[in-house]
């Protein structure tokens, strides 16, 4: 793993695969708010997915956000945003006993809390802002098939309801943390008829169009003031030599200086400064589009999304909702450790132009194995519609990077989100930009967990795999 996290870290491949979500792109995809790029800007951020468009629109809700231009590489929300599977679940449960452990009951509870608020409040702003993104609220569903993770599940759902007592007797109203059902193998075989299923775990979540979601929050800033740029790679970022404290970013296009830098560049980010070399280490990940099989009950709009949780690994699964383009489709993402050496080689990696072939066998086996009868025969036109790679960032300690990079006045970063940017990205951006407006005080540190934070300490950890696949045990 030491050889895979040293790779060096390139910029975004200029022919990635074609993402399910951004076929047909949308008007914004290479949009430039202007022919030229200008040659100062008060803040630059660099990215374009759902981080930069957060912090570009926490900026823009402050009295003087002064002037700010985004860089993109490649077209807008091209990245990980426009290339997962759109599902907003926390799954809380599965690592709150370890947090715990490793950084005591408060912190725990911050970062559980901090997960659901932030799928609430991207459901929030899609509702409030009519962002046309296939916004499906619902319950999901985890199916276990290992033994020793069911009995860690079971444990760990009894320790978030301790955690999180319910309103009553005096008590606060539940707000959802603790809120999880229990399913019996039984009950699970009902609908997934394979007999290794140990149980099942339920609660909330939902599914959008991420692509679509993150477009719509670019074009609200847009119209706001926003100067994005796509099409424009950052080449080199440094500080000025005169001492003025500005940062000079070259791109093929020119350079620009400005007074703060945001690198909301998640698995890119070591390809912009090199001192995240081996602490966000890209990881590529691969997900299949299949149009539902004859059988699917509903022509496979579920009324839930689910994960398929085994011994080393999982794949989660939503359905495209009623209404939306394609309506039924299955999305699959995940099937890493079916690749040679659990997909060791997928680590280190930001060539997003490829799929890897084994993975890419097994996702487009797992709806029929999965489904089992109820699958029935595959569509006419095929079981894949679509199959496609995006890159994600992830951490020695398996937690985002956020706040200002030591020893660097005015670059900052929000960036390594452990392949579960959508219930991190929106609250840490939001987190980011107080910090950035002078709001670092204790009324964000009640919320925001100080794990989250970008120390020295953080920056001198040695990455050693991923760690939100399997949950942590006391061992």
């Amino acid at each position: 793993m030491d050889e895979r996290a040293q790779i060096p870290v390139s910029l975004p491949r200029a022919n990635p695969t074609v993402s399910y979500w951004q076929d047909p792109p949308d008007a914004l995809a290479d949009y430039c708010s202007t022919p030229d790029l200008p040659s100062t800007a008060d803040t630059i951020i660099i990215g374009s997915g759902i981080t930069g468009a957060a912090v570009a629109w926490n900026l823009l809700q402050g009295p003087n956000p002064g002037s700010i231009l985004m860089l993109e590489a490649r077209q807008a929300c091209s990245g990980a945003t426009g290339r997962n599977g759109g599902h907003t679940k926390a799954a809380s449960y599965r690592t709150f006993p370890h947090h715990v452990q490793s950084h005591g009951l408060p912190t725990a509870k911050q970062i559980a809390r901090l997960e659901l608020r932030n799928i609430q409040a991207v459901h929030a702003f899609a509702r409030a802002h009519a962002i046309a993104c296939d916004l499906n609220p619902c319950d999901t569903l985890d199916v276990i098939y290992d033994p020793a993770q069911w009995d860690q599940a079971v444990a760990a759902v009894a320790a978030m309801r301790d955690a999180f007592p319910g309103g009553g007797g005096g008590q606060p109203e539940p707000e959802g943390e603790g809120e999880y059902e229990l399913y019996s193998a039984e009950e699970v075989r009902a609908r997934f008829h394979e007999e290794k299923v140990q149980g099942g775990v339920g609660y909330f979540a939902g599914s959008l169009s991420a692509y679509k979601f993150g477009v719509g929050v670019l074009r609200l800033c847009v119209e706001r003031g926003l100067n994005l740029q796509t099409g424009t790679a950052v080449t080199g970022l440094s500080k000025t030599e005169d001492g003025g404290g500005l940062w000079e970013v070259k791109t093929a296009r020119g350079t620009v200086r400005a007074k703060r830098v945001v690198l909301a560049t998640n698995g890119y980010t070591a390809g912009i400064w090199k001192r995240f070399q081996g602490v966000v280490v890209p990881l590529r990940g691969q997900v299949t589009a299949q149009r539902p099989g004859r059988g699917m009950p509903g022509k496979g709009c579920l009324e839930r999304t689910y994960s398929f949780i085994y011994e080393k690994g999982y794949e989660y699964m939503v359905s495209r909702p009623e209404g939306s383009r394609f309506a039924g489709d299955i999305v699959m993402g995940g099937g890493l450790v079916r690749a040679p050496d659990d997909g060791l080689m997928e680590f280190g990696t930001t060539d997003d132009s490829t799929v890897n072939e084994e993975i890419s066998e097994y996702l487009r086996e797992t709806t029929g194995r999965y489904f089992g009868p109820d699958w029935g025969e595959d569509d006419p036109e095929g079981r894949v519609r679509s199959e496609w790679t995006g890159i994600m960032g992830f951490s020695p300690d398996g937690f985002p990077l956020v706040g200002e990079v030591p020893g660097e006045q005015g670059l900052w970063a929000s960036c390594s989100f452990q392949g579960h940017g959508m219930v991190l990205c929106w609250m840490c951006a939001r987190a980011l930009v107080e910090m950035m407006e002078g709001g670092d005080g204790e009324d964000l540190r009640e919320w925001f967990p100080d794990a989250f934070r970008i120390t020295e300490a953080r920056l001198a950890q040695r990455f050693q795999g991923r760690l939100d696949a399997i949950p942590k045990t006391d061992e």
